[in-house]
This record gives C-alpha cells, structure tokens and sequence, in this order.
C-alpha cells in the first residue's frame, strides 16, 4: 500500500531554516506528483507546493521566494526546504500524492516558528 513518511519539522526561530523530507513506498515514485500541505490550528489545509513528476513546480503566494520543493526519483523521497521561516508558517506539515488516482496522506510533521 502507499505510505507515505515526513520527518525534519521541528523548533525554530523566525528567520531560520528547516527541510522536511517525505519518504514514500508502494506505488512508481517516479511517475507519480507530490505536494506539501500545511495546516495551522483553527484553519483549514492549504497547498503549499506541489511538483510534477516532470519537475515542473508551483508554490502558493505565501511562500515564493522562500520555499523550494524538489524530489530524489533514486531515493522516492521529496524534500521541501523552508527558509527565512516566519512565525506564520507554523503548522503540521504534511506530505500527498494523488497515486492511482487517490489522494494518500502522511502522517505529518509539525513546524514551530517561534518570534
């Protein structure tokens, strides 16, 4: 089955870096679109960044500039990294791939930005 694991959230001041990484199994990594997800508390989840299987790569408005997303098809691995961090960004962060037409969901991975 799909599964799909994210790890590298944790605490860090504003201004700082992270970058997560989403291990993923049981479907063709490499055929395959990922996305990142975030979702803060009291609000609803939002599209941070997706990449195509192509490499092609979107971003949503509140993070251009800061934020790359970019994938390993060796290791079936997407990476987002994060960088000049605001105290906004906080949220669990969570990896997804609409594999064999399905929406699969890791578990998710929070990020704390402290001011």
């Amino acid at each position: 089955q799909v599964q799909l694991v994210e790890s590298g959230g944790g605490l860090v001041q504003a201004g700082g870096s992270l970058r997560l990484s989403c291990a993923a199994s049981g479907f063709i990594f490499s055929m395959n679109a990922m996305r990142w997800y975030r979702q803060a508390p009291g609000k609803q989840r939002e599209l941070v960044a997706a990449i195509t299987s192509g490499g092609s790569t979107k971003y949503a408005d509140s993070v251009k500039g800061r934020f790359t997303i970019s994938r390993d098809n060796t290791k079936s691995t997407v990476y987002l990294q994060m960088n000049s961090l605001k105290p906004e960004d906080t949220a669990v962060y969570y990896c997804n791939t609409p594999a064999w037409g399905v929406d699969h969901w890791g578990q998710g991975t929070q990020v704390t930005v402290s001011s």
